[in-house]
């Protein structure tokens, strides 16, 4: 990335003191925010070869005599709160697969302080906190005691503030903010930062940051790439933010609501030990007319939500850019606020010459050209008070072809708008909208809510003024892109996810000034009350991602049954496959079959995740998050019927040999060999998930805390059985068993031999499968036995039999 302002708080990254989350509750007596100095100008400043400063000064005054780099700071910033990120502007290739161009490597809060003819850089945390007033904030304050990171002579008196020379804050080996840290020093054999080949790349001020470039070069024994330079250089981009003077009042977090947290140990608690307090990340949106806003009027904030939309976004998609950040209106509407959320153009030359995307005054919606298939949502936040301060939405240009490929291979069959590669300009416009909406949900401080996706009966996700009216998920933050529910004849039009009622709801719980309440303490009755106010309403359940024993908690699932709405997705599938050289012909003439290879993998990849949804299902416990006044149960098995329909689905769509997709007409045109193997690694893969020892323990618990008289739950006993007669129907008729069957059956047996392992199989897992093994090997040398079997056959039978007799020996 070239910008020099990409914070990617991206959604799992926080400050180092924090808890993945961001923002805090404002209402209409909630701190002013963040303001300049006084008589600190608005333009930028740019630091120049001179010893005088060029340009407006801003949060500090920049001067670059001789190659040196100066910051002039005003006595007013010692002692305030500023976040410094620390991000990558520039990776050598190959640096590495989690940090890239607009990665963060540090994010902390850092304060100036002046001691006599020195000036120190210390970071601090927010991290244990305690009330001012109580005696042990105290004992807080010097039990976290601020780190320096580096020190700096007072170079002279200037206006109020001093300035200092900070040329090898950025010019020498700082860990702090350095490029290289931790384990990759040891991976490339860092040996020092070589001095010559370190400088400083740009610098400038804006009222309330100030931004630096700089590159780093490392000696290194073993580079990443290019190794025969012996050398890494790594381009940093250094952010300092002022934060507010006084923090925004906060808002108390609420699991069973989604939200970007920041997590605080309270030691000022009346509980008997240090509470973990956790305060949502949000905007400060405040009333501009309280009287108005408390009497329930709609009104419009002091301040709305302002994203400029980059220059640089092709004409015809700006406008579905523009609509999925404006989208959000409504929801902010039930939260009491008109006009909260709106887009602009970038200002003219004339119409503001110090307007910059690096200024933090300024959120940016930015249009990325590269191959990158994704977009993003980061934010900035005070650790504090959960304030977002800043945000840059990313679009990446090929990510319009993820949408296109997936539209086409699992909407195609009933959605004749999807069944060419070059789609109508509406069509993909309105799957633009919906991926920057989810961007921006993130924005304002939503995180995924996977669970939202199972609101839905999938008997609605067929009916055309359903899916009309909601899409295909109460939310747009779920990974519920496209309906592959929907079948040729319902008439749906709808395909693709929109804001929902869960969006609705949560923007209101987060955002709804509440005027009764004098602190955030007050709020929490008012909160929990419009929480139990939609309990049992699916709809508005939240599930914290991550949890992945849930089948109503998963990403890319759509439908309240998995196993029905993979069965459809399989059936739209299949009326896909044969159409795939027709949808996929180019209209350029000597284009190759480049596009019909990469739509046949995005299928098979759609039938694994079906698949995986499914599997889900067997030993699966449904986690539902609850207050501790609540009585119902926070774990709950799934549903035993349940269970065996989805061993009867993979029995049916896995363990049956799905030759479907091996289509003639397609694979002759995209490959020369491949498909043994790839249906074998998608059995063999999907046969040993289930066969897992951590599965079988988990039906095994569900059977020892089954209520006396209760339902019969579904046993590892019987899996195993209804998972042998699946992958061995063959022994029972006597018939001859293809390639494809082999390979899957010795596959189930090598995985039964490692379920003996005691060391690996916890509970009963290795006896049940010596059982199974034994069993097996009876009925296979029954089978062998009889006549009418293919030499192959037999051979294979015979090898089946030595190879568990070998195991069960071992």
């Amino acid at each position: 990335m070239t910008q020099s302002r990409r914070w990617a708080l991206a959604l799992a990254v926080v400050l180092p003191v924090l808890a993945p989350g961001l923002w805090g509750c404002a209402t209409g007596s909630a701190a002013p925010a963040a303001t300049p100095p006084p008589t600190t100008p608005a333009g930028p400043a740019t630091a120049a070869a001179s010893a005088e400063p060029v340009g407006d000064p801003g949060l500090f005054t920049l001067y670059q005599p001789e190659g040196r780099l100066h910051f002039q700071i005003p006595d007013s910033i010692f002692g305030r709160d500023i976040l410094l990120i620390s991000q990558i502007a520039g990776a050598p290739e190959n640096f590495s697969p989690f940090l890239n161009s607009g990665s963060n490597v540090a994010e902390q809060v850092v304060r100036w302080e002046r001691r006599g003819d020195r000036v120190l850089l210390r970071t601090v945390t927010f991290s244990n906190v305690a009330d001012p007033e109580l005696p042990i904030a105290r004992s807080v304050e010097v039990n976290t005691f601020a780190p320096v990171i580096r020190t700096f002579s007072v170079e002279r008196e200037s206006d109020g503030g001093v300035v200092i020379d900070v040329t090898g804050l950025f010019e020498t080996d700082v860990e702090a903010i350095a490029a290289v840290q931790g384990a990759q020093r040891t991976q490339f054999q860092i040996r020092r930062l070589d001095p010559a080949r370190t400088f400083i790349d740009s610098a400038r001020s804006f009222p309330l940051n100030v931004e630096i470039r700089h590159t780093l070069t490392y000696e290194a024994g073993n580079p990443p790439s290019q190794s025969r330079t012996g050398t890494i250089s790594v381009q940093m981009a250094q952010s300092f933010v002022l934060l507010p003077a006084e923090p925004m009042r906060h808002r108390y977090h609420d699991p069973r609501v989604g939200w970007f947290t920041v997590n605080q140990i309270d030691f000022g608690s009346t509980e008997y030990k240090a509470a973990q307090r956790r305060l949502i990340r949000r905007w400060r949106l405040e009333p501009s007319d309280p009287e108005a806003y408390a009497r329930g009027e709609l009104v419009e904030p002091v301040q709305p939500i302002v994203y400029y939309l980059d220059p640089g976004t092709p004409a015809e998609w700006a406008p579905y850019i523009r609509a999925g950040v404006e989208d959000w209106q409504g929801a902010f509407e039930s939260a009491g606020f008109r006009n909260a959320i709106v887009v602009r153009d970038v200002p003219t030359p004339e119409e503001d010459p110090d307007f910059s995307p690096e200024d933090v005054r300024y959120n940016m919606v930015r249009y990325i050209a590269n191959m990158t298939r994704n977009a993003t949502g980061p934010s900035v936040s005070d650790p504090r008070s959960g304030e977002i301060i800043a945000s840059d939405i990313i679009w990446y240009h090929n990510h319009l072809r993820s949408y296109r490929n997936r539209l086409m291979v699992e909407t195609g069959a009933a959605n004749p708008v999807a069944r060419s590669l070059r789609m109508d300009m509406d069509y993909i416009g309105d799957a633009v909208r919906q991926v920057i909406a989810h961007e921006i949900g993130h924005a304002i401080g939503l995180p995924h809510n996977m669970i939202a996706s199972s609101a839905f009966p999938v008997d609605s996700l067929r009916s055309p003024t359903f899916t009309a009216e909601y899409g295909v998920a109460a939310t747009i933050m779920d990974y519920a892109r496209q309906n592959y529910v929907a079948q040729p004849g319902d008439g749906v039009e709808r395909f693709i996810r929109g804001i929902g009622p869960y969006d609705h709801y949560s923007v209101e719980w987060g955002y709804r000034v509440i005027p009764q309440a004098a602190t955030p303490a007050d709020e929490r009755a008012t909160l929990d009350r419009w929480v139990m106010e939609r309990a049992g309403d699916p709809r508005y359940l939240f599930g914290a991602q991550g949890y992945g024993l849930d089948p109503r908690n998963q990403t890319e699932d759509i439908g309240d049954d998995p196993v029905r709405a993979s069965t459809y997705g399989i059936m739209n599938l299949k009326r896909v496959l044969p159409n795939l050289p027709d949808w996929t012909r180019s209209d350029v003439p000597g284009s190759d079959y480049g596009d019909l290879a990469e739509l046949y993998g995005e299928l098979v990849s759609s039938w694994n995740r079906y698949v995986g949804h499914v599997l889900t299902v067997v030993g699966g416990v449904h986690m539902t998050i609850r207050a501790d006044h609540e009585p119902e149960p926070v774990y709950v098995p799934v549903d035993p019927d349940r269970q065996r329909d989805a061993v009867a689905f993979l029995a049916r769509e896995v363990f049956e040999t799905p030759v479907w997709m091996n289509e003639r007409e397609v694979l002759e045109r995209i490959e020369a060999s491949g498909a043994v193997a790839r249906i074998r690694q998608a059995q063999s893969t999907r046969l040993r998930q289930l066969l897992d020892p951590a599965r079988m323990l988990r039906m095994q618990e569900a059977e020892l805390q089954a209520p006396a008289g209760g339902a019969r739950v579904y046993t590892p006993t019987e899996l195993l059985a209804d998972v042998r007669g699946a992958i061995w129907s063959e022994l029972a008729e006597a018939r001859s068993i293809d390639a494809y069957r082999r390979n899957l059956q010795r596959v189930h047996v090598d995985r039964l031999g490692e379920l003996l392992d005691e060391t690996a199989s916890p509970s009963d897992a290795s006896a049940l499968a010596r059982a199974e093994l034994n069993r097996l090997q009876r009925e296979i040398r029954t089978a062998a036995g009889r006549s009418g079997l293919d030499a192959l056959t037999r051979a294979h039978l015979e090898d089946m039999g030595a190879r568990i007799g070998s195991l069960l020996e071992a």
